[in-house]
């Protein structure tokens, strides 16, 4: 028993320093871009000796890439709620306005992180983020299947309705990112996002898919 004991608190002492580094790449990614962060920084910052940082990444670029599935971990965790049993577009788009707003606030850090590096200066880590951006568009569009008018649409125009609430979402998870952190900035930026929403939502009743040779 005191084995196993020992072998659980290896584990968990293993696991708290791993995200130690996480956090500490967050924070100074935040203040110089990842780009501009160094091995010895991060072990720095994370209170660690840099050789201890080998024991958990090669380098900094695979701690890079774990940066971008834990962000986006967060990002599909928050989705997830806004679809939780909704009934109508309206739903939808109410929960998901409101829930992408109070998200980012409480996980700003891997927002801040996703919107930043998607254009940033390590090419593993963006096309790692377009991967998953990529991804992520594919899994909406399976959900979006069960709503009306677009159980009867194509693949690829699924996937473009997909694609335009995904880059609704991202383009307001930036702007409260760069916002002003008060109530009547963020209900705008929600009252915002529902409105774009409803526009692309609007449009589905008209839409006719061409069939695909």
């Amino acid at each position: 028993m005191h084995d196993s004991d020992d072998a659980l608190s290896r584990h968990e002492q293993k696991e708290r320093t791993r995200q130690a580094l996480l956090d500490a790449a967050l924070e100074l990614t935040d203040e110089h871009g990842f780009a501009g962060v160094s091995l010895r920084q991060v072990a720095r910052r994370a209170g660690v000796v840099p050789t201890a940082f080998y024991r958990h990444f090669a380098d900094m670029e695979e701690l890079g890439l774990a940066l971008v599935d834990q962000s986006f971990g967060t990002l599909r965790g928050m989705m997830q709620l806004a679809r939780q049993d909704p009934e109508t577009y309206a739903d939808v788009i109410t929960a998901s306005a409101a829930i992408i707003v109070e998200q980012v606030q409480l996980h700003r850090s891997h927002f801040a992180f996703i919107a930043r590096e998607r254009f940033g200066g390590v090419p593993s880590v963006r096309a790692r983020i377009r991967d998953e951006l990529r991804q992520y568009v594919s899994e909406l569009a399976v959900a979006l299947r069960s709503f009306p008018y677009l159980d009867t649409w194509n693949d690829a125009d699924v996937r473009t309705a997909s694609r335009l609430f995904v880059n609704i979402m991202v383009s307001t998870a930036e702007q409260v990112i760069e916002s002003p952190d008060r109530p009547e900035v963020l209900d705008e930026i929600a009252t915002e996002a529902r409105r774009q929403m409803r526009l692309i939502v609007l449009g589905y009743a008209g839409w006719r898919s061409e069939p695909q040779p």
